[in-house]
């Protein structure tokens, strides 16, 4: 399970070089957004139409990706300056992506799409019959029948030839923009939209790769000086001299995710594409309550799912009447750390049941979903996470049948990829330990934060801290013969003393700022009972 190897720093830096292979790369090494198949079709139509005094509507999706795209999309629209109608679909009312039922309330010539579409296969018909242009930008993996649209921009078309497939929806559509822009002579700046592009790559768990890093980089250091009203708003809130890939993943897009989640993603929307800090901050206080109830009913949803689980299925299906439809993502991740096994949690209602799933290690939930999708009304996603619909009296048959499917797997696909680097002495823990750290950020997707083992440390003391006392301090002496101990912190959970007074778990080392003075805080990921 663990990597019990002693470290020193040179040893830890070595093993953080082997991520990444040769030298970073630049923004104007970032490949060219012609490769897109069908990107310079697609860019030129939207050129054409906006020089014809046209209608342009966009559909977004409702997580932080979609959400993200569309606040770039209407950014860019307004500096051009042109009219842009952006729709968000309603996650209850309408439904995912450019649905029928959205269609319905569109009167328009042109749609464009950001993070969905790609299996819009009825959508694309309707519009054909209305004689809407439809240009569809993605992704998802698609299936093997395309919608009819005019264009279809997504690297994970198996003919697009665009050289790093891993990006999320907003890259899709910032790139797309960056030829719209030469198309009509623009001299609009694509690096200003690099921090809310940030935010979508890190949301979305893109591989923090390649391109993928430049841009989050180059993105964070936009964030940190942008005077875009909700890039203010964020620095306020967080509060920091430097905001990380982490800061982004915890703090800030949960908050733009409750939106969607619970309510309606134009709240997300609106506090994005704000064009003053006072409304900026206005939106940011009602995802910030919005994110309060989300985990009450993330919470309560989790207590209920854990106990319908099957601890002995290789995947993990669990469904109920009364479960919030959008919180069963975060609850499917909930219990992927609970179980060690791929989750798909769903929600029933009248009969019908809806839900995501989420992965683990190398097992594509996508893939073990599509091969049992006779059983389903509808599918997408991609390796690590996926949404899904299907009968209520259909959810027992799929069980058994995706388990069949994931007993097929080879057992170490199932391993979780966040592997324990090795053992940190005490005495290497210090501020040159998070310099080190330091250069090999953005963490994130297949560049996580290293984690490192404590194993059998002796327990000095257990101090509980917070508002409500919920968050635990443990002090500990890591070997017997280190005078100095050191302290761990564990949140949300009041942690007793063990029998044996002994503590094996593994934790990730972060910069702590307060009062101005930098320290290591040494917050631990999982307890682990031998």
């Amino acid at each position: 399970m663990c990597n019990t190897n002693i470290l020193t720093k040179q040893k830890l830096f070595e093993l953080l070089s082997q991520r990444f292979d040769g030298e970073e790369k630049k923004l104007s090494q970032i490949p060219s957004p012609s490769l897109l198949q069908d990107a310079d079709k697609a860019a030129k139509k939207i050129a054409d139409t906006i020089r014809e005094n046209k209608k342009i509507t966009l559909v977004g999706d409702y997580d932080v990706d979609g959400v993200s795209s569309s606040a770039i999309m209407v950014d860019f629209f307004r500096q051009i300056p042109y009219p842009l109608e952006a729709i968000i679909p309603n996650r209850f009312s309408d439904g995912y992506g450019v649905s029928p039922s959205v269609l319905e309330r569109i009167d328009t010539d042109l749609i464009i799409t950001v993070d969905n579409g790609i299996s819009a296969i009825e959508a694309a018909q309707i519009c054909k019959q209305r004689g809407i242009d439809l240009i569809i930008t993605d992704h998802h993996t698609p299936s093997e029948i395309l919608p009819d649209a005019y264009a279809i921009v997504d690297p994970k078309l198996s003919t697009c030839s665009y050289p790093f497939k891993e990006i999320c929806g907003a890259q899709v559509a910032w790139l797309l923009l960056g030829l719209v822009k030469k198309e009509l002579n623009l001299t609009i700046d694509m690096k200003q939209f690099l921090d809310i592009l940030a935010i979508a790559i890190i949301a979305d768990i893109m591989p923090l790769i390649d391109i993928n890093r430049t841009l989050v980089k180059e993105g964070l250091k936009v964030l940190m000086t942008s005077n875009r009203p909700a890039s203010v708003v964020i620095r306020d809130f967080l509060n920091k001299s430097i905001i990380s890939s982490e800061d982004i993943g915890f703090q800030i897009a949960p908050r733009i995710n409750a939106a969607g989640r619970l309510e309606d993603a134009s709240i997300a929307l609106e506090f994005f594409t704000a064009t003053d800090v006072h409304k900026a901050h206005k939106q940011f206080k009602k995802l910030n309550s919005l994110n309060e109830l989300r985990k009450e009913t993330e919470a309560k949803t989790t207590k209920e799912a854990l106990l319908c689980g099957n601890e002995s299925d290789h995947v993990i299906v669990v469904a109920k009447e009364d479960w919030h439809e959008g919180v069963v993502g975060i609850v499917a991740a909930r219990l992927v750390d609970h179980f060690n096994k791929p989750a798909i949690v769903l929600s029933c209602e009248n009969g019908v049941a809806k839900g995501s799933a989420r992965s683990i290690g190398n097992v594509s939930i996508y893939e073990l979903i599509k091969e049992n999708e006779n059983y389903l009304s509808k599918c997408g996603g991609h390796k690590m996470a996926a949404g899904l619909g299907l009968l209520e009296e259909n959810i027992d048959a799929f069980r058994t049948a995706i388990n069949r499917s994931a007993s097929a797997l080879h057992p170490d696909d199932f391993i979780p990829l966040e592997e324990v680097i090795g053992v940190m002495p005490s005495d290497e823990i210090d501020i040159e330990l998070l310099n080190l750290l330091d250069n090999f950020e953005p963490y994130g997707e297949a560049n996580s934060r290293p984690l490192f083992l404590i194993k059998d440390a002796d327990i000095i003391e257990i101090k509980l801290f917070g508002k409500d006392k919920s968050h635990s301090k443990i002090i500990v002496r890591q070997f017997t013969h280190e005078r100095k101990t050191i302290e761990l912190i564990l949140f949300k959970k009041v942690f007793q003393m063990p029998q044996n007074r002994k503590l094996t778990c593994n934790y990730r080392v972060t910069k702590n700022e307060f009062n101005n003075m930098v320290s290591a805080q040494l917050i631990i990921n999982k307890i682990h009972d031998y």
